[in-house]
């Protein structure tokens, strides 16, 4: 099943990116990353995850306890074009 997560970033960006590009995506075993998209001014970020097991969406937003986003996430399927 997909889902959106919407990050709304409290401190800036940039902290996340850094500790992207240090350590990578953090993501636990079974989450799987589709797509992001981040609004221009670089305060919310929507990524659509892929998972089968809902509970491994838990720490998305907050892999380690650091500077993170605040996140929510909710079940997603595409538009009808």
């Amino acid at each position: 099943m997909q889902f959106m997560v919407i990050e709304h970033f409290v401190s800036g960006a940039r902290p996340i990116y850094e500790r992207f590009e240090r350590d990578g995506r953090l993501m636990p075993e079974g989450l799987e990353f589709v797509a992001s998209y981040v609004t221009a001014d670089l305060t919310r970020c929507f990524q659509v995850m892929e998972c089968e097991d809902i509970t491994l969406l838990a720490g998305v937003g907050s892999p380690t306890g650091r500077t993170s986003p605040t996140s929510r996430s909710s079940p997603s399927s595409p538009a009808a074009g």
